[in-house]
């Protein structure tokens, strides 16, 4: 994915402005500060913050080598922990070696001893029953489970085996594809008669792909490629008829010389606003509002 270079009033701001241009949620930003906002006095010599942005680009790495790579040196805390457990076992070896005789003669001069092993500890719980309290172990690992992150490839498969099962489950007459990318994992899901899928202005469509995407999110511990899900074609008209809708509104604010606010819209609408205007003189675009309020505003320039 291709760099991209966005100023504003504050380091935020240019951030925000980057997740519109680019179309993505801020988890999926990479970014570079060029230069930090600084500010004048009395409003001159103010110096708006720049910023280099780009959707964060898919992982090749195998999960092997991340798992490597992040996995403690041998030498370090956790080694120098069992060498020094190994070590103190062994003096208490020793030191049980050097007086063991002494331990065996005072038995015999003093009579027969308990038999209460050492190793366990007894209490005396309700009742005067005996309870025998767990012994630690200073070798015993620790058993956490560590579970292998999956590869893109993998994650794919996973996003379209959900998708088949839920097309299967709505007893659809549908195709499921997926293509890997340099930045996400795009499912198609082809046929007829699938609005059920895709619901009132694609609001079920949006539910389908934050299920797929927490279904391989779940299997990868939380980390993730991008996933998106388009049904018959939906996003593409969607797009194509949003574009449109902005170009007459620019047209607009253009004869009018007033600013116009779209509705709240998501990551990907907005970036379709973004790119549409930039391609027509006399307007300009502002992001306005935060999460899921948050909205596009067309202004003469």
């Amino acid at each position: 994915m291709e760099w991209i270079e966005v100023s504003a009033r504050s380091l935020e701001e240019a951030k925000e402005l980057a997740l519109d241009r680019l179309g993505v949620v801020e988890d999926e930003l990479e970014f570079e500060v060029l230069q930090d906002a600084k500010g004048g006095v009395l409003g001159f010599g103010r110096v708006d913050a720049r910023i280099r942005a780009r959707v964060r680009p898919i992982s090749r790495e195998k999960p092997s080598d991340r798992r490597r790579r992040n996995r403690p040196a041998r030498g370090g805390r956790d080694g120098a922990r069992r060498r020094g457990s190994r070590e103190g076992a062994s003096s208490a070896a020793d030191a049980d070696g050097a007086d063991g005789a002494g331990r065996a003669e005072a038995r015999n001069e003093g009579g027969a001893r308990s038999n209460r092993s050492p190793r366990r500890r007894r209490s005396r719980g309700a009742g005067g029953a005996t309870v025998a309290a767990p012994v630690s172990r200073p070798d015993q690992e620790d058993s956490t489970v560590d579970h292998d992150d999956l590869s893109i490839e993998e994650q794919a498969s996973s996003a379209r085996d959900f998708a088949s099962g839920l097309v299967q489950a709505f007893d659809l007459e549908a195709s499921v594809e997926v293509t890997i990318g340099d930045d996400a994992v795009d499912v198609t899901v082809d046929g007829s008669d699938l609005g059920i899928l895709v619901g009132p202005k694609g609001a079920t469509l949006a539910a389908i792909e934050e299920l797929t995407r927490a279904v391989v999110q779940h299997a990868t511990s939380g980390q993730s490629a991008r996933i998106h899900v388009d049904v018959a074609g939906y996003r593409q008209r969607r797009r194509e008829a949003l574009a449109e809708f902005t170009r007459g509104l620019a047209e607009q604010v253009r004869a009018s010389g007033e600013e116009r606010a779209l509705e709240p819209m998501s990551p990907p609408d907005r970036k379709v606003v973004h790119d549409t205007v930039a391609e027509i003189d006399g307007v300009t675009t502002a992001s306005v509002g935060e999460d899921t309020r948050r909205r596009v505003v067309i202004r003469p320039e």
